[in-house]
């Protein structure tokens, strides 16, 4: 009797597991299906954008439009750099997104050391009044700012757009702070010991222990940079300064918008960003998980 109840009992056991197995299949499968469902919704327009830039004119207007080009035409890269100035365009946002980017990660990962270790009277509070900077849109002060510039006689010059990066960000401040405060403070009281200074142990112990994150501010500064399309259209007025946001504007026509052309223009736009997020994914993944450690 007691072999048959162990047996049923082994028997009740292992369909448990069984439907336990099929459960987590198909649990697996609905998960991987929508995944692959959603992606091919997000990925739809980049290769609606690639099949665009290499139609012949007549074919990208047609109707109903076909994802495939029908006749493969590469002319339109050619007359990207034909019709206007691509080339003087892509040399301005590389370099107003390389200073930017240079003076954010250095002016925001100084003070988000200063906010993480430094002790100071005051600055919690003054940590406060900079995350209340990131509650107030841009439109509120970009009359007074505007007029600031235009004082100091920087319109129409990369001044605008640059000299900002190098007083910090409060939301990369943030993220940085953050970061730093997960780093252990012995490392830091050891180099203290062994007489190394403030700016030493910033510079020799926490960037370097920092590189996610500060690849992870570069990485978002540059892609915000690149795409901005507000502030050059506020403040540069010369054809010769526009950046890539701004030039791409030059294929619209009063009467006719060269689309081939448009269309390979931006899928060389979007090009670095591709190039630079795959190349940098494993740093960016790491610095915004190992973020917010501690408060």
């Amino acid at each position: 009797m007691e072999i048959a109840e162990v047996k049923a009992a082994s028997s009740v056991k292992q369909k448990k597991n069984r439907s336990i197995k099929v459960g987590k299949r198909i649990e697996r499968i609905s998960t991987y299906t929508l995944l692959i469902v959603l992606s091919a919704v997000f990925i739809f327009p980049f290769l609606w954008l690639i099949g665009t830039s290499l139609k012949p004119e007549n074919e990208a207007m047609t109707f109903p439009p076909t994802l495939i080009p029908k006749v493969w035409d590469f002319a339109n890269y050619k007359d990207v750099f034909t019709i206007v100035s691509f080339g003087k365009y892509y040399l301005n946002s590389i370099i107003v997104s390389f200073f930017v980017v240079l003076g954010t990660v250095l002016s925001s990962t100084v003070v988000a050391y200063g906010f993480a270790r430094i002790k100071g009277k005051g600055r919690n509070f003054w940590f406060v009044i900079l995350l209340g900077t990131m509650m107030l849109p841009p439109q509120v002060t970009m009359i007074p700012v505007y007029m600031i510039f235009s004082k100091l006689g920087w319109i129409n010059t990369f001044l605008p757009l640059i000299v900002p990066s190098f007083f910090g960000s409060a939301y990369f401040i943030f993220l940085l702070r953050q970061f730093f405060k997960t780093i252990p403070k012995e490392l830091e009281e050891s180099a203290y010991l062994d007489g190394c200074g403030t700016f030493g142990i910033f510079w020799r112990i926490v960037l370097p222990l920092s590189v996610p994150s500060v690849i992870t501010v570069a990485l978002l500064s540059f892609m915000w940079t690149w795409n901005d399309f507000l502030y050059p259209l506020i403040y540069l007025n010369d054809d010769a300064k526009y950046t890539l946001a701004l030039g791409i504007l030059q294929f619209k026509g009063a009467l006719l918008i060269e689309w081939g052309p448009m269309m390979a223009a931006s899928v060389l736009i979007i090009l670095p960003l591709i190039i630079l997020f795959f190349v940098g994914q494993k740093y960016f993944v790491q610095g915004i998980a190992t973020t917010g450690g501690k408060g």
